[in-house]
């Protein structure tokens, strides 16, 4: 006698659910298997955040410059794991051998890739909150948050578009080859600086400014800066609304983007049997 028990195949948005949940699962459980990496990615981080409080001090800085270092240190664990979780992760998958099956298997690419990021938050929440909780003990830094739902929506759009600009990326550097981890590093430092993660991008000028919100922390920050501390309303580089209604844009373009650039990838892989790759 047969079993008649059906199995239920995951089609749609129900495999694109389980299949994030499920690469996200060994990333959630290794970083609590590694203990290292705790001490590593949150105590150490805040000795860059120290440095540029004490030299706020130092030139006698207006008070909320040392809220703005603290805030900006936090959000670099955010950019860190868009740009080593997601951007370079397709490289690295496809030297040590699982690129292909993701591309044979079933489930798209944007939710694998989407599965690492969220098991990465993990670990990107807990630095991103130590150095805020530290650092804010240590320095005595005051949040005065004027609209609790805005901050909110502001945050989410920025890692939406955020998120969405590193699985880009990932393409981009799988693509780039070996040239993927001189990528990762050059991309990191310089973010800092032109997206004002320690200053306000303000001060970089108008059109840097301008050219620098591209990368969706640019704004994100700026706008969150006004949102949580109080003081100058001219520090911020444009309205908070306005800046909310580009990062939606800039959500929509690169998760957009980053969807037709993966199903090349898939076709590729899928109907050439190669990985696009740039010959030497």
């Amino acid at each position: 006698m047969f079993d008649q028990t059906r199995v239920t195949k995951a089609t749609g948005l129900s495999l694109f659910w389980a299949t994030m949940w499920a690469r996200a699962y060994p990333r959630m459980v290794g970083a609590l298997r590694e203990r290292s990496w705790m001490f590593f990615e949150t105590l150490l981080p805040v000795l860059a955040v120290s440095g540029y409080v004490f030299l706020y001090r130092a030139i006698d800085a207006p008070p909320e410059y040392t809220g703005f270092a603290v805030l900006g240190g936090a959000m670099t664990a955010f950019w860190l794991n868009v740009l080593w979780s997601m951007a370079s992760q397709l490289y690295w998958d496809k030297d040590q051998g699982n690129l292909e099956m993701y591309v044979v298997a079933p489930s798209p690419l944007m939710a694998v890739l989407l599965g690492m990021a969220v098991g990465g938050l993990l670990m990107t929440t807990t630095r991103a909150t130590v150095i805020i909780v530290v650092c804010s003990l240590l320095f005595g830094v005051t949040y005065q948050i004027t609209d609790p739902l805005l901050l909110a929506a502001v945050f989410i759009v920025t890692m939406a578009a955020l998120y969405g600009m590193g699985m880009l990326f990932a393409s981009v550097f799988l693509i780039a080859g070996r040239e993927a981890w001189h990528l990762s590093n050059l991309f990191q430092e310089p973010i800092y600086l032109a997206s004002g993660f320690y200053f306000p991008v303000k001060a970089l000028g108008f059109w840097v400014a301008t050219f620098a919100s591209i990368i969706p922390l640019t704004l994100g920050l700026d706008a969150m800066r006004q949102l949580i501390f109080s003081g100058d309303p001219t520090i911020g580089f444009l309205p908070v609304t306005v800046e909310l209604a580009i990062l939606l844009v800039l959500a929509v373009v690169f998760i957009t983007a980053a969807y037709f650039a993966l199903s090349k990838l898939e076709h590729v892989g899928r109907q050439q049997g190669r990985l696009v790759e740039r010959r030497r």
